[in-house]
C-alpha cells in the first residue's frame, strides 16, 4: 500500500515550483509528461484501480487462512429433589446443584489440495453435591483430529487454487489497462502541449502581420498628409489593420484556451500559484528528419506491444479457468472424512460408601490419561451427494461459455481496431510529411512574393493593396507551416503510440507489480 493511500488527505501537486523561472512555468515536452504522471488527477484515479485488484488477491487467500478458535463455557444448574437417585437425600427439601465448566481450543485449516483439517484440544470439569460421583469433580478431557477430503468435485490443486490464479491474472490484466490510460493520458498530453505552441506562435505571426499593416498604414497616412496619396485610398490600408486586430484577439483567446487545457492536464491549476502563470514551452515544432516508417514492422510491433492485447489475451485465460472450475462443478460431491480422539478421565476419587478421599486428582491426571491414548475413538465416512439435475451448475457453466466467446470476439475486435490505428497513424504521418515540405515551399515563396511586391511599391510600379495582400498570404504561409509542423509531431507521438512505444520514447516504466 502507498503513503498516498494510506493518509488521509491528498497530497499537493508535485514538483511544480522546479519548473518555475522568471514568473512562467518552463517546460519541455518530458517536463509536461512528468508533471501529469505525476498530478493529473485521472492518472491518479486509474491508479487505484491497480491497487483495488491488488486487495482483491489478498482477499482471495482467505480460505486457506488458518483459524485459531477458543470456546469456554460456564454453567450452573440447581435440580430439586424427587428421587433417590439424584444423591442428595431423600427428603422433598433436598436439592442437586451442578456446576458445569468447560474449555475448547482448536485450530483449522484449508489446504490447496482441497483437505480441510481441524485439531482440537478441550476438557470439561463437572462439580456436583451428588453422591454417586465418585470422580468429584469430574474431568473429562479430550483431544482430537479431523479431515475432510473432496474426492470428485473440487478435489484437487487446480479447483482449490483457481480463485488465486484468476486473481493474479486479473491484477495483471488492470495493470494492463492502467498502462493504456497513461499512454492516453501522454498522447494527450504531447497534443495539449503542441496545441499551446501551435497556438502561441500563431499569435506572434498574426501579431507581426499587424505590426506590418500598422506600418503600412502608417505609410500611407504620412503620404495622405503630404498629398500623394488619394484620400479614398486610406481606407484600404486601415481596414486592413483593422481585420488583423480582429484576428489578434481571436488567436490570443485560442491561446488562453490551449493553456488552460494543459494546465488542467499537468495538475498547475491544483497550486494557485501555477494556476496564474503563463507557460513558456521551450520545444521547438522544427522536424530535423522526417523519415518514413515500415508499415508492416509498425503492425508486429503494435500486435506484440500493445497493452490492450495483454489485457485481451488475460481475460479470455481467465475465461478459460472459469469454464474448467464451471464443469468441476457438475461432478458429483463426493468426499472422505475421518477422525481421531482420545479421551481421558481425572479428578478427586471419593469412596462412594463412606465418602472419604480416595485419591487426588484434577486437570492435569485427566490430560495424563488423554495422552496415553488408552481411551481411543476412530471412524471415516465416504459421503456422496448425487443432484438429479444440478441446473444451478449447468447455469454457471452456460455463462463461463459465454464470457469466453464475448471476451474472445472482444480480443479479435481490439485487434482489428488497433490494426486500424496504425494504418491510420501512417496515413497521418505521411500527410503530415508530404504537407510539411509544401509549407516549407509555400512558405519560402510567400517570402520572395513580399519582397518584390515591396520593391515594386517602393519604385511606384504597385499600389499597396498588393504588399497588403502579399502580407496576409505570408502570415498564412507561416501559420500554414507551422500547422503542419504540429501536425507532423502529433502524427510521429500517434505512431509511437499505436505501436506500443509511446512509454519508451518518452522514458516512462510503469513499475513491477509486487508479488
Amino acid at each position: 500500500m502507498t503513503p498516498q493511500i494510506k493518509s488521509n488527505k491528498l497530497p499537493p501537486p508535485q514538483d511544480l515550483d522546479k519548473f518555475i523561472s522568471g514568473g512562467k512555468l518552463s517546460l519541455r515536452l518530458q517536463d509536461a509528461i512528468l508533471l501529469a504522471l505525476e498530478n493529473n488527477s485521472n492518472i491518479r484515479i486509474a491508479e487505484t484501480q491497480v491497487e483495488t485488484q491488488k486487495f482483491v488477491l489478498l482477499g482471495t487467500y482467505k480460505p486457506f487462512d488458518p483459524l485459531v478458535q477458543s470456546v469456554v463455557n460456564a454453567n450452573r444448574y440447581s435440580y430439586p429433589g424427587y428421587t433417590q437417585l439424584q444423591g442428595v437425600g431423600d427428603g422433598t427439601n433436598s436439592t442437586q446443584d451442578v456446576l458445569t465448566q468447560s474449555f475448547q481450543v482448536s485450530y483449522s485449516q484449508t489446504f490447496s489440495t482441497g483437505t480441510s483439517f481441524t485439531a482440537n484440544i478441550g476438557s470439561i470439569r463437572t462439580s456436583t453435591n451428588s453422591s454417586f460421583y465418585f470422580y468429584n469433580p469430574y474431568y473429562n478431557s479430550t483431544v482430537g483430529l479431523q479431515f475432510t477430503q473432496p474426492l470428485l468435485r473440487n478435489a484437487g490443486r487446480f479447483v482449490t487454487t483457481a480463485p488465486l490464479v484468476i486473481a493474479r491474472s486479473a491484477l495483471q490484466q488492470s495493470r494492463a489497462t492502467f498502462q493504456t490510460q497513461v499512454n492516453n493520458a501522454i498522447l494527450q498530453v504531447v497534443s495539449q502541449y503542441w496545441a499551446v505552441v501551435q497556438a502561441r506562435g500563431s499569435f506572434e505571426v498574426q501579431h507581426k502581420s499587424l505590426d506590418a499593416a500598422d506600418a503600412s498604414y502608417q505609410h500611407d497616412k504620412r503620404a495622405l498628409e503630404l498629398g500623394a496619396l488619394p484620400p479614398l485610398d486610406i481606407y484600404r490600408s486601415q481596414a486592413e489593420v483593422a481585420a488583423r486586430r480582429l484576428v489578434i484577439i481571436q488567436a490570443e483567446y485560442t491561446l488562453k484556451q490551449t493553456q488552460e487545457a494543459l494546465r488542467l492536464t499537468v495538475g498547475a491549476d491544483q497550486d494557485p500559484s501555477a494556476a496564474a502563470l503563463d507557460f513558456d514551452l521551450t520545444e521547438s515544432p522544427a522536424v530535423a528528419d522526417a523519415t518514413a516508417d515500415q508499415d508492416a514492422d509498425m503492425l508486429t510491433k503494435a500486435l506484440a506491444s500493445r497493452p490492450e492485447i495483454a489485457a485481451a489475451d488475460i481475460a479470455v485465460a481467465n475465461d478459460d479457468l472459469s469454464v474448467r472450475v464451471a464443469r468441476n462443478g457438475l461432478k458429483p460431491d463426493l468426499s472422505l472424512s475421518g477422525f481421531y480422539q482420545s479421551s481421558g478421565a481425572g479428578g478427586n476419587v471419593y469412596d462412594l460408601n463412606d465418602g472419604h478421599l480416595v485419591t487426588p486428582g484434577g486437570l492435569g491426571s485427566s490430560f495424563n490419561q488423554t495422552f496415553g491414548f488408552g481411551f481411543p475413538g476412530y471412524g471415516g465416512s465416504l459421503t456422496l451427494n448425487l443432484p438429479l439435475r444440478n441446473r444451478a451448475a449447468k447455469a454457471n457453466l452456460g455463462t463461463a461459455l459465454v464470457a469466453r466467446h464475448h471476451d474472445q470476439l472482444s480480443g479479435q475486435a481490439t485487434r482489428e481496431q488497433i490494426v486500424s490505428q496504425v494504418h491510420d497513424a501512417i496515413y497521418q504521418l505521411d500527410e503530415a510529411r508530404l504537407a510539411l515540405k509544401a509549407g516549407e515551399s509555400s512558405l519560402d515563396l510567400a517570402q520572395k512574393s513580399l519582397a518584390a511586391d515591396q520593391r515594386k511599391f517602393e519604385l511606384g510600379a504597385e499600389t499597396n493593396f498588393f504588399v497588403l495582400d502579399s502580407q496576409t498570404k505570408l502570415a498564412q504561409a507561416e501559420v500554414e507551416l507551422l500547422q503542419a509542423q504540429i501536425n507532423y509531431q502529433v502524427a510521429h507521438a500517434t505512431v509511437d503510440y499505436t505501436t506500443g512505444d509511446l512509454l519508451k520514447n518518452y522514458n516512462v516504466k510503469i513499475a513491477e507489480l509486487s508479488k
